[in-house]
């Protein structure tokens, strides 16, 4: 039997038919068009799942369900988006609606756990019970497998890791909060981090982008800058000190890293794992965590919510 999943974003709302083997056989986008009314959305949704079904000389009657992975604050057991700022929506049923539209049954969650989700059924943790995704991109996303199933809290809104504290009194985050973990590990910190490099440093390279952006700040510090290298070193350590908390809370047999940081590869996790494993309760007596990158990339989402 097949399944669907749709990963929805705030820009594009992909789609895709998995079998039995979350095998992803077809796939199907549409502008996601935020700020529309979300029946307009959800319309648009269905629209993609038909093309994708097409695509796969499928039709719904073949499909055993729809999962849904969504930004923002999701409500599982009652299948609603609570509040998904980017897209404009605030208690939207969508699972209701899929339902009504295809006769499936319907299951939602946050698109962060949907990728992790993902991982342990086609991914870099197949197999694995007891893990843990951390996506690095515009914030820090976490999803967490605890026993085989996904970790979600009440009314779907655990795993917000990102928000948790790093530095008290520290950077402000979008959350309203100083100091989160997302302030200093993400995507867009690191940006920060670059540019005040490049101010305090004005013969850095960091000072040759006039739109600096995360590739840059590793770009010049290829090409041998000092301040670049010093952001880095920082920046590896603030990944690496909110993956230890994790692991001392958690103590997961794999910790992954997704996100456009991620692609760095070994230049980011061979540090990172260096300071968990030194830093991580139990020191050398403890045997840390497995870090790895994420493996999926843009299929995560889709793959993650038809496993919902």
């Amino acid at each position: 039997m097949y399944r669907i999943g749709i990963d929805l974003g705030g820009t594009n709302i992909a789609v895709g038919v998995v079998d039995s083997g979350y095998h992803l056989i077809s796939e199907a986008s549409v502008p996601a068009g935020a700020g529309r009314p979300a029946e307009q959305v959800v319309a648009d949704m269905c629209r993609a799942v038909e093309l994708a079904l097409d695509k796969a000389g499928l039709t719904a009657r073949d499909c055993a369900s729809i999962g849904v992975g969504a930004p923002g604050t999701c409500d599982p057991q009652r299948g609603v988006v609570v509040c998904a700022y980017n897209l404009g929506w605030f208690d939207v049923p969508v699972c209701r609606m899929l339902t009504e539209h295809f006769g499936l049954p319907a299951r939602l969650s946050n698109d962060a756990n949907c990728a992790a989700l993902a991982e342990t059924v086609a991914g870099a943790a197949v197999g694995c019970r007891n893990m843990v995704l951390v996506t690095l991109g515009t914030g820090v996303g976490v999803g967490i497998v605890s026993d085989g199933k996904l970790l979600e809290g009440v009314g779907g809104t655990g795993a917000e890791a990102g928000h948790s504290l790093l530095v008290l009194d520290g950077q402000p985050c979008t959350c309203g909060r100083s100091g989160c973990w997302e302030a200093y590990a993400s995507a867009t910190a690191l940006i920060r981090q670059g540019k005040e490099a490049a101010a305090s440093h004005p013969d850095s390279l960091l000072n040759r982008y006039p739109a600096l952006t995360g590739r840059d700040v590793f770009d010049a510090a290829d090409d041998g800058d000092a301040a670049a290298k010093a952001v880095l070193d920082r920046y590896y350590d603030y990944v690496a000190a909110g993956i230890t908390n994790l692991v001392n809370i958690l103590s997961p047999e794999m910790v992954l890293i997704g996100g456009g940081i991620s692609r760095q590869g070994e230049r980011l996790l061979s540090p990172v794992r260096e300071y968990v494993a030194a830093n991580c309760f139990g020191g050398h007596d403890r045997l840390p965590p497995v870090i790895e990158a994420a493996r999926l990339g843009n299929e995560a989402g889709i793959i993650g919510a038809a496993a919902l």
